[in-house]
Formats: structure tokens, sequence, C-alpha cells
């Protein structure tokens, strides 16, 4: 029995519940955990009580033998949750299951969101570089040479005045 009722806990429902593979109680409610429930808790066998009840979750009900048999009561006051076995039909007009998480994310996908993450930004320093390599270039390879060097000229100028002040201070 994992009881965590009243505790005003936030966030999502982590994924890693599922491990609990031979819980049989859980009692999340009347806190404030929002997202989706995620479909890895139909995969707790052993599970007989569930009660999810007064928080904030949202999106379509997870598929699975065991959740199928829990009463509309376990998801009481989540008004955006729908799907079986809630009177609340999930999807538009077609019938299909819309995503409705917080971050555009399905909860399985939460770990490969920090691989696309790292992705997206080491693209962004590699097309930053090819950028400043390509101007760098440009400003050598035509005849901007003697700009180039009166302005590294004039930094290094600046910069050993600089230094000179310094060690006069100290």
């Amino acid at each position: 029995m994992l009881k965590l009722s009243h505790n005003n806990l936030n966030g999502l429902i982590p994924t890693s519940l599922h491990q609990l593979s031979i819980v049989e109680s859980l009692d999340l409610s009347f806190n404030k955990i929002s997202g989706e429930i995620p479909q890895k808790l139909a995969s707790l066998t052993f599970l007989a009580v569930l009660n999810l009840s007064h928080n904030q979750l949202i999106g379509c009900m997870p598929k699975g033998k065991q959740v199928d048999t829990f009463e509309n009561s376990s998801y009481k006051e989540n008004d955006r949750l729908c799907g079986f076995p809630l009177s609340k039909e999930c999807g538009g007009g077609d019938g299909v299951p819309q995503a409705a998480t917080q971050f555009g994310l399905d909860q399985e996908e939460e770990g490969d969101s920090s691989i696309v993450y790292w992705q997206e930004v080491l693209m962004g320093y590699g097309c930053g570089l090819v950028i400043v390599l390509y101007v760098i270039y440009i400003m050598l390879a035509k005849q901007y040479t003697s700009w180039f060097s009166r302005f590294s000229e004039e930094l290094e100028h600046k910069i050993i005045t600089r230094m000179q002040k310094q060690r006069k201070i100290n």
C-alpha cells in the first residue's frame, strides 16, 4: 500500500511508479498532481485500488486490463481527464485521442527530450561556429586584412595599457 493523499504533492506522476510491481493500493488523491497518467501504470498487475481523484490530471486514460477495472470515483474531480472508464470521450470528432500534456510530450518520451535538447544545443553551436569561421575567412581572404590588423593592434594596445595600469595600482 502506498498512500500519499493530502500531501500537497505537485508535478507529474513519475513514470517510474510502474517499477513498484507488487503494490496493491496506490492513493495519490487530494494533491496538485498534473499532466497525464503514465501508460506504464497499466502494467501494475497487482494493483487492486487506485485513487487519483481531486488532482489536476489531463489527457486520455491509459489502456490496460488492470486500469480498465477501476471505477469513475478513482478519477473524480480531474475535469480534463477523458477516456474509458470515464464518460468523457477523448479526441476530436474522429475519435483519435489527442495528446494533452503540459510540455507537448508524452511522459514516456520525457527521457528522450533531454537527448533532443542536447542535439539542438550542439547543432546551434555548430552553426554558430561555421558562421564565425566563414566571416573570419571572408575578412582575411578579401582585402579586409588592413582593417583586421588595425583592429587587432588597437585591441592589443588597450589590453597592454590596462595591464600596465593594474600593475601600477598593485
